[in-house]
């Protein structure tokens, strides 16, 4: 058994060929250039790469495997020069039933052991789905009719960031997960807790003590890969190992989980979109106590607040460690040149963030910003909460 770094959410912004796949992502983003960046800069050794359902990307990752890099794994994955191995991901937006009778969507990522399973994955969901080649678009499909869908060719379904106020579960569409996928609700191994939620948010709901909990970048470009990942045991990286752990079976499980504080999720608190201003849940009635409007977004810490069947955070016993992570590039004073000069002399940012002293990055880069990452290593730094679709801040 070793550990590996898992992050499990990175979405695809263009094909080789310059097609769009994910409209919001950077153009960088494609199959190849994220194998690249977790061998090369990251030092992530499994992700899941969420677009390759798009026939686009299939094209993309057949032309990969043809380059003798990479190969297909007999138990699931792609493994890229024998360094990281690549999970065949597809986020899927679900149509449900939402609170008080509207219209609720919610997003999902389904995992696949191989690319045959994936490509016929994708035909099916292009029935249900207007523009196949495009991601995350809406289906007509529910979630606990997607799992059986998933389930078909041979995957394992995960609801995504499940707390954000738009394309969520909890965020948007039902106070108990239980409720969309009834007596399926077992054959879901983990949840998405999504940047603006921890563990410790997560476990006042009683429900979710029997799954895993994942935290995931959810990357719409190379350098946010990694902002937030997963320590796993395994024995060796594939799909059929991914899956063990997520379900605690055979020593493999989930042992850390890196994250953002959820402060600098961008919908941490709720937002008043009359006024522009963040509004913490005390202050919320029907209006908005600063300008009176009703045109408010709750965030993720207000509506677990609104939703928890706990009174304190109890975590069951083989809960992993939540572990506060702030990503290079959000620490104040490290910038492009620094982080290119830390990758240059030490690797990886897994090694800068766990492995250096402070003495080491004080030698390359200067007292002053060695203090600020090591300050942020030990979770010592002021952080100013996010809402309304804009990040926090870190003084």
């Amino acid at each position: 058994m070793y550990e590996i770094f898992a992050d499990l959410h990175v979405h695809i912004g263009r094909s080789e060929s310059g097609k769009p796949v994910k409209i919001t992502a950077a153009r960088s983003l494609n199959f190849a250039n994220i194998a690249k960046e977790c061998v090369e800069r990251k030092g992530i050794n499994l992700v899941g790469i969420i677009d390759c359902a798009s026939p686009y990307v299939i094209e993309d990752i057949e032309r990969f495997l043809e380059t003798g890099d990479a190969y297909e794994l007999e138990d699931g994955g792609i493994i890229y020069k024998d360094k990281v191995c690549i999970l065949l991901g597809s986020e899927v937006e679900t149509s449900e039933k939402g609170r008080n009778g509207k219209c609720g969507s919610a997003h999902n990522i389904c995992f696949f052991p191989h690319l045959a399973d994936i490509k016929a994955f994708s035909k099916e969901m292009s029935t249900h789905i207007k523009n196949i080649t495009l991601s995350t678009q809406r289906s007509n499909v529910s979630g606990y009719e997607l799992i059986d869908i998933v389930e078909k060719y041979n995957g394992i379904l995960i609801p995504a960031h499940c707390f954000t106020p738009h394309k969520s579960y909890y965020g948007n569409c039902t106070d108990r997960l239980q409720n969309i996928f009834k007596e399926k609700y077992d054959r879901i191994p983990a949840i998405e807790l999504g940047l603006s939620s921890d563990t410790y948010l997560g476990d006042t709901i009683s429900e979710l003590e029997t799954k895993t909990f994942l935290t995931n970048s959810d990357a719409h470009s190379l350098p946010k890969i990694a902002r937030e990942y997963n320590k796993i045991v395994v024995e060796d990286v594939s799909f059929k190992e991914f899956v063990k752990a997520l379900k605690n079976e055979d020593g493999r499980k989930v042992i850390s989980n890196y994250g953002l504080d959820p402060k600098l999720g961008k919908y941490h608190r709720s937002y008043c979109e009359d006024c522009e201003k963040t509004i913490e849940i005390e202050e919320i009635a029907t209006n908005c106590p600063i300008c009176g409007g009703s045109n408010i977004t709750f965030g993720v810490f207000d509506r677990i607040q609104l939703i928890k069947d706990k009174k304190e955070t109890k975590s069951p016993p083989n809960r992993p460690e939540y572990i506060y992570q702030v990503p290079l590039n959000f620490i104040p004073g490290v910038g492009g040149k620094t982080i290119e000069k830390l990758l240059n002399t030490f690797g990886t940012e897994m090694a800068i963030l766990h492995k250096l002293s402070k003495d080491d990055i004080e030698a390359i880069v200067g007292e002053k910003i060695a203090e600020n990452i090591e300050k942020a290593r030990r979770g010592k730094m002021i952080v100013h909460s996010g809402g309304g679709g804009v990040y926090g801040k870190i003084e």
